[in-house]
């Protein structure tokens, strides 16, 4: 090949990237420094709901258009799938990966991204767990990554990817685990991950329960393309919780994204009261404000009927306490 042609053929190709980054011809959201990026290249604040499972919801009638539609409504530009072990080896993969296709169809018409969520609480690298729904081990769980990374590889409406639920090491019996080791395993999920969709952003939860971001300070996941999880239910801090919310996670948004994918409260005489989620909608004040001025990114739990702290009380959508907080807040900022 001459190096005309062959200069040539490299000009063709610097011009259909550029020509297809100019256009908005690359669909997925990026990040970039520390913020979200759109597919336009605008910077995005993710502010949704969580639901609570697909075979759940499946099994209680409730994995539908509507459900979607009313998520929408309520002012979510992102959904979170929880997919919980026990249930998707319960129902079945196939028939849950099944269900999920359609969900991420409703959401994709209701102009929403998907948060997919391997929904375990516990310790991986020791596989001990706080609950049996939690229990996986780390096979299954770089099946289920490899699954979902194929299967969505060219699917930008599920743009993150929250590799753990919530990893702790605090609870009794779930064994032991440095931040380092947990630090690798999570490194190894994104690289088989990236083998199948190099442009999944992938969402790495610290200890205490998906909270505690401290070590990211010095010793932060070294893979690109990553974004960081906390879970600052009210519980976890005494008030005033800001500078205590600052030491804890929030710093780490001046560098690289974080994303809230658990808030939530209910108040103390409320069904499914439990620490560490009891508080009144001045929570609610001061959690969404302290994450507007950081441009952190949250998704609230829960929308369903009986997974405390609930969103809804009924399957018309009546919001409970916090259901009318959020919902006036989600709204305020469509």
């Amino acid at each position: 090949m001459n190096k005309n042609r062959f200069a040539a053929i490299v000009f063709a190709v610097i011009a259909v990237i550029f020509t297809s980054s100019c256009s908005g011809g690359d669909p997925w959201v990026k990040v970039r420094g520390n913020k979200f990026i759109d597919p336009q290249g605008n910077e995005i604040v993710f502010r949704g709901l969580c639901f609570s499972d697909p075979v759940k919801l499946v099994r209680n009638g409730q994995w539908n258009e509507r459900y979607f539609a009313a998520a929408a409504d309520w002012g979510a530009n992102v959904v979170r799938f929880a997919v919980h072990p026990a249930n998707l080896n319960s129902l079945g993969w196939d028939k849950t990966f099944d269900a999920i296709d359609q969900g991420i169809s409703w959401a994709r018409k209701y102009g929403m991204y998907v948060i997919m969520d391997w929904h375990s609480i516990g310790n991986l690298k020791d596989e001990l767990y706080t609950s049996t729904m939690y229990n996986t081990t780390k096979e299954e769980t770089f099946r289920f990554w490899r699954t979902v990374a194929q299967r969505y590889k060219d699917e930008p409406a599920v743009a993150l990817y929250e590799l753990f639920n919530e990893p702790t090491v605090t609870a009794e019996g779930v064994g032991s685990c440095t931040w380092n080791e947990w630090k690798a395993l999570q490194e190894q999920i994104i690289d088989t991950v990236r083998t199948y969709n190099p442009h999944a952003i992938c969402l790495c939860a610290g200890f205490n329960w998906a909270y505690d971001l401290t070590p990211v300070a010095t010793e932060p996941v070294a893979r690109p393309n990553v974004a960081y999880v906390s879970h600052p239910y009210p519980m976890k801090r005494s008030e005033p919780w800001e500078e205590q919310w600052e030491q804890d996670f929030g710093f780490v948004a001046d560098t690289y994204p974080v994303i809230c994918t658990e808030i939530g409260y209910c108040l103390e005489d409320e069904t499914g009261a439990h620490i560490p989620v009891i508080s009144t909608d001045v929570y609610g004040e001061h959690i969404t404000r302290y994450l507007e001025q950081k441009g952190i990114s949250f998704t609230v739990w829960c929308f369903d009927t009986s997974w405390a702290p609930m969103l809804i009380s009924d399957w018309d959508f009546t919001p409970t306490t916090q259901g009318r907080f959020f919902k006036s807040y989600l709204q305020s900022q469509k």
